[in-house]
Formats: C-alpha cells, sequence, structure tokens
C-alpha cells in the first residue's frame, strides 16, 4: 500500500496540490489524472521516492516496480539483463555469485557465501528469471532475436518497451507507470492491458490514452482543486461521477463568495461607527472564509473546430501506385485508394513500418518512388507532422507566430481561435522558444482552425496532449466535414472517428485497406486468426 499523509507541493507561487491525504490499496489499479501542468509527473516522482515533497510523508510497498526514462543508460547491457535488473534483490545476488565464480581460487567462506546466494535466488525466481523477461519482452514486442543483444541495437521506441519490462519484471507489490503505453502500437497496449488486469499488487499509471484507462483501472486519483480526488470505476465513470462532484464544489464556493461579499458589505458600512465590536467580528469571519480555501478546478478544455472556406470536390483523391522504398526494402508497396470527400480515414500498424512515410507523400512533403497523386476539385489540406521540431519560428511569441503565418486574418480573429485552444490573455504572448510539446500541438491546431481546408492530414496529433484536449480533438474531427487522414495509436479516437481503416504491417505487405469503423474491422481482421492490424 502507498500511504500519502498532508504531501504539499509548490513550485514558486503556483500550488501543485497541498496538504494531500489519501491511500492506494492492492489489488487495484488507479489511472492518475489531471491536465498538462497539474502535477502528475510530480506527484509520481515523489510517490517513486525520486523527488522530495516540500512536506508530508510517504510509506511505500517494499518491492516496486518503475517505469523509467533513461533510455540510453543500458547502451551496453544484453537486453535479457536489462530487464532482470527491475529485481535489484535479485540482480545483486546474481552479480555477487558472477563475481564469486569467476575467481581463480573459491575459499570455503566463498562456498558458504554462495550456499546464501542460491536460496535468495531462489526465493526471488532468479532459476526462471531469463523466461520470464523473455515472455515480458516478446508480449510488448521485442524480437527474440534482440534478446541477447546490447541495447544501443535497439531504436528508441524499443529501448522504451525494455524499460518497460523491467518495471514489469520480478512481481513487484507496486507499479509506478508514467505513460506506458507511448510507442506501443494496439497489440502490445492490448497484451500490456491483460498482463496489468491480472497484477495482485497495487498498480498507479499515468496515460494520456483513456481507452487503456477504461480498460485497466478499478480506480481514478484525479489531481485538482490542489488536492487528490479518487472515484471508483474507469476514466468514463470517473468524468461522469466528476461533474457531480465539480457541481457541488462550485456551488459551495459559491456561498462563501456570497457570504463574503455581504460580511465586506457590513464592515464598509459601519467600519467607521460604534459597532466596532461587531465589524472585527465579521473581518475574522472573512479572514477565516478566505484561509478556507476559494479553490477553483484546474480543469480547462479546448473547444475544436474545423471549418472549411469551401468543399472539395466528391473525388477528393485519387492515388495511383504509390510506392517507397529505403535502402532497397520496400515501405510502402504500391497503394491505390480512392478517397471519397468526408471520409475519415485512420491509418494503424506497428512502429516503424510506413505510416509516418505515407502521410507524408500523401501531404507532399516526401517525394514517392513510383505513382501520383491526383486531387479533386478544390481540394486543399492541412498537415501535421509528427515530428514539430522546426515547425514553428523561434524568437516570436504564440499570438506573434500566428499573426506572421495568418497576415489576412484580424487579431481579433486570432485572439477568438487562440482563446479556444486554452491561448488567453498573458498565455497568447508566450515566448515560442518555452512552448511545452502539449501546447506546440495546440498552438498547431490553431493554424489548422485557422487554415479552413477541406482536408487534414495528421500524423500522432494526440501526442502531447492532455486527456480534455484529445476528447476535443476527437470532437472536432468527428464533426468535421471534409476529409481526414490521421495516423495514431489511440484506440478510442479510432474508434470514435474512422469510417475506414488503412492497416500497415510492414515487411514488404501491402496495406489493408478495410472500408468500415474500427470495431467492424477488430471484428473481421484481430478476432477471426488475424492479427493485421
Amino acid at each position: 500500500m502507498f500511504s500519502i499523509i498532508n504531501v504539499s507541493k509548490a513550485y514558486g507561487p503556483k500550488k501543485l496540490f497541498e496538504d494531500v491525504n489519501v491511500a492506494f490499496s492492492p489489488g487495484r489499479r488507479y489511472g492518475l489524472t489531471g491536465p498538462n501542468g497539474a502535477g502528475k509527473s510530480t506527484f509520481m516522482k515523489i510517490l517513486a521516492g525520486d523527488e522530495e515533497a516540500d512536506m508530508g510523508t510517504i510509506s511505500r510497498p517494499k518491492k516496486l516496480g518503475i517505469l523509467r526514462q533513461d533510455q540510453f543508460r543500458y547502451e551496453d547491457n544484453r537486453v535479457l539483463d536489462v530487464v532482470i535488473m527491475g529485481n535489484k534483490a535479485l540482480w545483486d545476488v546474481m552479480k555477487e555469485k558472477d563475481a564469486i565464480l569467476a575467481k581463480s581460487d573459491i575459499t570455503e567462506e566463498d562456498g558458504n557465501r554462495l550456499g546464501d546466494l542460491e536460496m535468495v535466488i531462489a526465493e526471488e525466481d532468479g532459476y526462471s528469471a531469463e523466461s520470464e523477461a523473455a515472455s515480458l519482452l516478446e508480449g510488448l514486442g521485442i524480437p527474440t532475436e534482440s534478446h541477447e543483444g546490447p541495447m544501443k541495437q535497439l531504436t528508441g521506441g524499443l529501448k522504451l518497451r525494455v524499460l518497460l519490462a523491467q518495471a514489469l519484471f520480478g512481481k513487484p507489490q507496486g507499479l509506478l507507470l508514467d505513460e506506458p503505453t507511448n510507442n506501443l502500437d494496439i497489440d502490445s497496449i492490448r497484451w500490456l492491458e491483460s498482463f496489468l488486469t491480472a497484477f495482485e499488487g497495487v498498480l498507479i499509471t499515468i496515460s494520456h490514452d483513456r481507452h487503456f484507462l477504461n480498460s485497466i483501472c478499478t480506480h481514478i486519483a484525479d489531481i485538482d482543486y490542489e488536492t487528490i480526488i479518487q472515484y471508483t470505476g474507469s476514466y468514463d465513470d470517473m468524468v461522469r461521477q466528476k461533474a457531480q462532484v465539480r457541481s457541488r464544489i462550485e456551488s459551495e464556493v459559491g456561498e462563501k463568495k456570497k457570504k463574503i461579499a455581504q460580511l465586506q458589505d457590513f464592515v464598509a458600512r459601519f467600519h467607521a461607527g460604534t459597532r466596532a465590536s461587531q465589524v472585527q467580528s465579521r473581518i475574522k469571519q472573512i479572514d477565516k472564509l478566505k484561509t478556507d480555501d476559494l479553490k477553483r478546478s484546474n480543469i480547462a478544455r479546448p473547444f475544436i473546430r474545423f471549418d472549411q472556406a469551401e468543399p472539395s470536390g466528391k473525388q477528393t483523391l485519387t492515388v495511383e501506385n504509390l510506392s517507397k522504398s529505403f535502402d532497397g526494402q520496400p515501405v510502402v508497396k504500391p497503394f491505390s485508394p480512392l478517397i471519397i470527400k468526408g471520409e475519415k480515414i485512420c491509418v494503424i500498424g506497428r512502429n516503424g513500418v510506413g505510416k509516418s512515410t505515407l502521410v507524408k507523400m500523401l501531404a507532399g512533403q516526401l517525394a514517392p518512388d513510383t505513382g501520383k497523386l491526383i486531387w479533386g476539385h478544390n481540394a486543399s489540406v492541412g498537415y501535421l507532422p509528427q515530428d514539430h521540431h522546426g515547425t514553428i519560428r523561434k524568437g516570436t511569441t504564440a499570438f506573434g507566430w500566428l499573426r506572421d503565418v495568418k497576415v489576412k486574418l484580424t487579431n481579433e480573429e486570432i485572439s477568438g481561435v487562440m482563446g479556444r485552444m486554452l491561448f488567453s490573455g498573458e498565455e497568447r504572448m508566450k515566448p515560442t522558444d518555452t512552448l511545452s510539446g502539449g501546447e506546440t500541438v495546440r498552438l498547431l491546431l490553431c493554424k489548422l482552425m485557422l487554415d479552413q481546408d477541406n482536408v487534414l492530414i495528421l500524423d500522432e496529433p494526440t501526442n502531447h496532449l492532455d486527456l480534455e484536449s484529445i476528447s476535443a480533438l476527437s470532437e472536432g474531427l468527428q464533426k468535421f466535414e471534409g476529409t481526414v487522414v490521421v495516423v495514431t495509436h489511440d484506440q478510442e479516437l479510432v474508434s470514435e472517428v474512422a469510417t475506414r481503416i488503412w492497416s500497415l504491417e510492414g515487411g514488404g505487405k501491402p496495406i489493408l485497406d478495410f472500408n468500415g469503423t474500427f470495431a467492424e474491422y477488430s471484428e473481421k481482421h484481430l478476432q477471426q486468426g488475424g492479427h493485421r492490424r
């Protein structure tokens, strides 16, 4: 169990949470939620012991599995060994055993010590450690042939999967997982969901994947009103309950403000009269009410609406034999789809199979080896790349950048859209050099809304967005009357938006073009013998 007593944390004047008193119990799986900047990762680091709270005490399970993000720490270590390191007690005795066995002359004392070490190894299931580690790696999509090699042979995304396996290894009593589905494809996410559902300890996870939270969570711990409020059930259950809690809290805050106003009115009218004792009494009541924390919710949801300046023709895009290879290896085999106005196409598949390559060619950002694109009448394309580096000019402000790229619009039009995307007041003038990942994506979405194109090509648009923003994006795409091609691993977004699926499997295999929803696709291709994604 995690027990948190009177824990507070602030950075300068910004309070994240104050006097938090919560417990996280074994057998329960908690989603830690809250908007970007609410303090989720900070709270997770405090739970892990990686960061100190300003005040308060924390008790933790003795055996913790923690998802670390230091992917370059183990470059020369064998992949299997990196996973086994997740059980520190086992790893330490295994290394000590190897050191003793490497001696040219083993003493009687060494022999006795080996006996002690063997007992610990047995207690920690050390004799099945490699097979357990291999099973975790395979479930997370790390090919068997990579298990014996060094970490440096893997791509960054696969290294993070190894670190996830490390956190899961060794039957920990508590699991702390910060964004565990990052860099996972849908198959691996489903495997992880099954693993965590069977986990018997206490799990606390941060995720921006609504489907993942709904699949695994028995409880939600939501950071809001400068504290942590626990809800029973999944993420969707929490959203319903939270509306009621928020209504009650806002009502209480409103009553306090009303009471303060009445007391202040009395003080203003009688402060110079003969009722000094009554005035002082009311001043004390005002002070008490003010220090009683008129806290406000930190929830702020953007409003995303994509309009078209004018619609495209019915046949929006005709693709003829589009293909691409790198170093002689086919990434996209000849592909010839016809895209009709209003279709919502979700591009899915494992990491590295060519999804971004495909949409870059559609967006005109990458030349194909063969084939051509024939755009229909009035088609205009808005593109959101997965890699935002260099997309927004440095040395200006968020408003200044939009002002520069949308010269025909008024300041009021630009400010209005920025306000809808949570850039209000001083936030509009934030330097572009200091924008967070989430702010960068929201600013790029501002531009797309102002552009009013009738075709949107979006490559992993949910990266860096919080749950409120992802939900708003999903609603915006569903209501958009134009055409959408979106690459995403977010199962909820695919389920809500897609009218057509393009599934890439890699290995030179052709793209599967499925005309239907994700539920229909899953029933046909994921449940009936195929794992096409």
